[in-house]
C-alpha cells in the first residue's frame, strides 16, 4: 500500500544520511581507539585503512540505488541499473571481510565472483529493454544493416547473420557466463574442501589453474558479444551513452580478474615469498589479502564512476506517485533470470537432440520488467506496430506495473522517451523489399 507519511522523497534521504554520518562518527573513533590500545602489524593497518574507503564507497553506492528506488519510473531500465550499482557495495564489504580474515576468503570471495556474471547479464538486459522498447521491429532495422563480420581474434570466423540470429547470439553468449561462473564457483568449493583447488598458484596438477583459463574464457566471450552487440547498434544506443557504462562493468570485472592473475604470477617468479608474509600465514594469504586490499581502494572510485554512468536524473518525473516499499521489493525480484536460464538450457537441450530451435522474437507481444532476455528483443513487424509496451514509460505505481501517462512527454537529457506517442512519432520503419 503507498506510504502514508507524507512526501516520503523529502526525508528518506536525509535521513539515511544523518544515519551514516552518525554512524561514520561513531565508528572511526572507537577503531583508532582500538589500534592506538593494541600493537598492531600490516595485515590489520590494511584491514584498516581499507574500512576507512569502505565507509567512503559504501555511501556513494547507496546514494545513487536510493535514488533510483526514489525515482522509480522506468522499471525495465531502473531494475538491470539498480542491480549493476549493487556490484561495487559487495565488492567492497567482501574484501573488507576477506582481508580480515583470510580462512574464509575463498568462501566470500564466491559471492563476489556470482555477483560480477550477474552484473554483466544485467547490463545485456538494460541495453535488450531500452532497444526493444523504442524500436519494436529491431530485427527489420538490423537486417537493413550492412553485414557485420566477426572482430580480432574471431576475424576467420563465418559472420552471424544480421538480425534475429544475431541479436540472439549475442545475447546467449552473454548469458552463457551467468551460468558457467556460478557452476565454476561450486566446483571451486568443492576442491578447495577436497584439498586440490591451491588458489594462486600456476600449476597443472591442481584445479585452480583449469578454473581459471576456463572462467576467462567465458568471460572473454561475454565481452565480445558485448561489444559485437554495440558495434551493430552503436547509433540506436548513442542517446543512453553506453560506452561509459560498458567501461565502467568492463573495468571492475577485468581488472579484478587481471590482478588476481599478475598477483599469483608474482607469487610464482617469487617477488612475493614466505620470506615476508608479515601476519599472515602463508604466501597464498599475502597474495589473496594483497588483491582484497586493492579492490577495497578501487571501488571508490569505481563507486563515484558509476554514479555519474548511472545516474538517476534522466528517470525524474513530476506528480511521481508509489509506495516506497513496492520500488524496494521490485529490486529483488529475478523472474527474469529463471526464465532466460530456462530457456537456455530448452535451447541446448532441443540442439543436443537435433530439435528445431524455438522461435523466440515471434511471440512476446508485451514488454516488461518480468520478461526474459532471450525472449524480449523483438516482436514481429506485424504486432510490433500495434503492440504497446507497458513500461518503460509512464509512472511507477505497485510491484511491477506502470501507469502510462496520456499527454507526450519531452525526452529527458539522457535521451530517454517518456511516452509512447513520442516513441511511435520519432521511429520511422525501415522498409524491406521481400522476395
Amino acid at each position: 500500500m503507498p506510504c502514508t507519511c507524507g512526501n516520503w522523497r523529502r526525508w528518506i534521504r536525509p535521513l539515511v544520511a544523518t544515519i551514516y554520518v552518525v554512524g561514520l562518527l561513531v565508528a572511526v573513533p572507537l577503531c583508532v581507539w582500538e589500534l592506538q590500545k593494541l600493537e598492531v602489524g600490516i595485515q590489520t593497518k590494511a584491514w584498516f585503512i581499507a574500512g576507512i574507503f569502505l565507509l567512503m564507497t559504501i555511501p556513494i553506492s547507496l546514494w545513487g540505488i536510493l535514488q533510483h528506488l526514489v525515482h522509480y519510473t522506468q522499471p525495465e531500465l531502473q531494475k538491470p541499473i539498480i542491480r549493476i550499482l549493487w556490484m561495487v557495495p559487495i565488492y567492497s564489504l567482501d574484501s573488507w571481510i576477506a582481508l580480515k580474515y583470510p580462512k574464509i576468503a575463498i568462501y566470500v570471495d564466491t559471492c563476489r565472483e556470482c555477483y560480477e556474471a550477474y552484473v554483466i547479464y544485467n547490463f545485456m538486459v538494460f541495453l535488450s529493454n531500452y532497444l526493444t522498447n523504442r524500436y519494436p521491429n529491431l530485427v527489420l532495422i538490423i537486417e537493413a544493416k550492412d553485414q557485420q563480420r566477426h572482430l580480432p581474434p574471431l576475424c576467420c570466423c563465418p559472420p552471424w547473420a544480421m538480425g534475429e540470429a544475431l541479436l540472439f547470439r549475442c545475447k546467449l553468449g552473454v548469458l552463457q557466463y551467468t551460468v558457467v561462473r556460478p557452476f565454476t564457483t561450486i566446483i571451486a568449493l568443492i576442491c578447495e574442501l577436497v584439498g586440490v583447488y591451491d588458489e594462486g598458484n600456476f600449476s597443472f596438477k591442481n584445479a585452480w589453474t583449469y578454473l581459471v583459463i576456463f572462467n576467462n574464457m567465458s568471460q572473454l566471450f561475454a565481452m565480445y558479444c558485448l561489444v559485437l552487440f554495440y558495434k551493430v547498434l552503436r547509433e540506436e544506443l548513442n542517446p543512453i551513452k553506453p560506452v561509459g557504462k560498458f567501461l565502467c562493468v568492463k573495468m571492475v570485472v577485468f581488472v579484478s580478474f587481471w590482478q588476481a592473475v599478475l598477483i599469483a604470477l608474482l607469487v610464482k617468479v617469487g617477488v612475493i615469498s614466505e620470506h615476508s608474509t608479515w601476519e599472515w600465514n602463508s604466501v597464498e594469504e599475502v597474495a589473496t589479502g594483497l588483491q582484497d586490499f586493492i579492490i577495497c581502494v578501487e571501488m571508490f572510485f569505481a563507486a563515484i564512476a558509476h554514479h555519474y554512468s548511472f545516474s538517476y536524473k534522466p528517470y525524474v518525473q513530476e506528480a511521481e506517485e508509489g509506495s516506497c516499499f513496492d520500488s524496494f521489493l521490485a529490486m529483488w525480484d529475478i523472474s527474469d533470470i529463471r526464465a532466460d536460464v530456462s530457456e537456455q538450457v530448452r535451447n541446448v537441450g532441443r540442439t543436443v537432440f537435433g530439435q528445431p530451435r524455438k522461435m523466440f522474437f515471434g511471440e512476446d507481444h508485451e514488454q516488461n520488467e518480468h520478461t526474459s532476455l532471450l525472449s524480449s528483443s523483438t516482436q514481429d513487424p506485424i504486432s510490433a506496430a500495434s503492440s504497446m509496451p507497458s513500461s518503460p514509460v509512464g509512472h511507477y505505481q505497485g510491484f511491477g506495473h506502470t501507469v502510462t501517462p496520456t499527454m507526450p512527454i519531452e525526452p529527458t537529457s539522457d535521451g530517454l522517451y517518456n511516452s509512447v506517442e513520442e516513441r511511435e512519432d520519432s521511429h520511422v520503419p525501415t522498409e524491406k523489399i521481400v522476395d
